[in-house]
């Protein structure tokens, strides 16, 4: 795994006194229940009102590394309070930082939210919690967390997912690895380019993991976009013995490149990493949780972009296994 650095967008102090003062006046006018249709609906607003700037900041991904760290962003150590011990017990701490991480989010595309996850939050807060260690989700620890397409189970998936640093005493990395940076063979290309598995719903999505009303659709691993290969991969979620051997052995050279090609980001407190989730997957070295109040602690919020074209048409008929992706205002 490389080491190298993100490409890397700094905001100037102008610009992060905007998005600070942007921020107060919404928590002043609404409070910290950041998931209500007004306090969206001013976010979408006021976002409208930025200047070229922090627009140009927040462009689309405009490297073949997929991502970018929006650095400049300031968070003060003794302010945040204790790392929670779980989301659910989370309630309005960060708020602030909730609500810059919106008016970015709007910037990029439109905030997305899930009826079935962390009760319907637009960001939702990413910490280590006591039993669930080796699960493959954001709760775990002590296992790697394996490079996935974030909710790739389900067709209405974010096109951006935004990792927000609150607390990262131990350097924790966050892996990536682009699909455009891989060097795959034609066949293999042509093989995961076919509908063969599904993606089923990850341990975050318990209600999900319990639809039995449809089966569970077959996808592309990969898909030719008008821009270039995109990918939908989640090998933890992907019944892959129900594959031919054929089929398993291109899959397990498309991770063995994705292994290649990764690089591990850590994060600083204030610092946004914005993910491409139609080129990269991510994931997260293990480490040991301390449950003490210092362990690391990430803001997700996930955007979609409209009118975007970079998947399957397919993907329309599918079920979702029963999950609403919930957008925060329509364009």
């Amino acid at each position: 795994m490389s080491t190298a650095a993100a490409p890397v967008r700094t905001l100037d102090d102008h610009t992060v006194y905007e998005l600070h003062q942007a921020a107060e006046k919404i928590l002043a006018e609404f409070g910290t229940a950041t998931a209500t249709p007004q306090l969206l609906g001013r976010v979408a607003r006021t976002a409208a009102e930025f200047g070229d700037a922090l627009r140009h900041h927040c462009r689309p991904v405009d490297t073949a590394d997929g991502l970018f760290v929006l650095r400049g962003l300031d968070v003060d150590d003794d302010a945040i309070g204790p790392t929670p011990a779980s989301w659910a017990t989370a309630g309005g701490c960060g708020a602030h930082f909730d609500v810059q991480l919106l008016l970015l989010a709007a910037l990029m595309g439109n905030p997305l939210a899930w009826e079935g996850q962390q009760n319907g939050r637009f960001v939702h807060n990413i910490v280590p919690s006591p039993g669930r260690e080796s699960e493959q989700t954001g709760a775990s620890s002590a296992v790697l967390l394996s490079p996935h397409t974030e909710d790739a189970f389900h067709p209405d998936r974010a096109h951006l997912l935004m990792l927000g640093c609150m607390r990262n005493h131990d350097d924790i990395a966050t892996t990536a690895a682009s699909i455009l940076r891989t060097r795959l063979d034609n066949e293999d290309i042509d093989l995961l380019k076919r509908p063969v598995l599904p993606i089923l719903p990850d341990d975050a999505y318990a209600e999900a993991q319990g639809y039995a009303e449809k089966a569970p659709p077959a996808v592309p691993t990969l898909f030719a976009a008008e821009e270039g290969m995109t990918l939908r991969f989640d090998p933890a979620y992907t019944p892959l013995d129900e594959a031919d051997e054929s089929y398993r052995a291109a899959y397990g050279r498309l991770e063995a490149e994705l292994a290649r090609v990764s690089v591990a980001v850590s994060l600083r407190p204030g610092e946004v990493l914005v993910v491409d989730n139609d080129l990269v997957v991510h994931g997260r070295v293990p480490f040991r949780a301390r449950y003490d109040g210092t362990d690391r602690w990430l803001k997700r919020a996930s955007v979609r972009v409209p009118g975007r074209r970079s998947r399957p048409l397919a993907e329309a008929d599918e079920h979702g296994y029963g999950q609403a992706a919930v957008e925060a205002h329509t364009r």
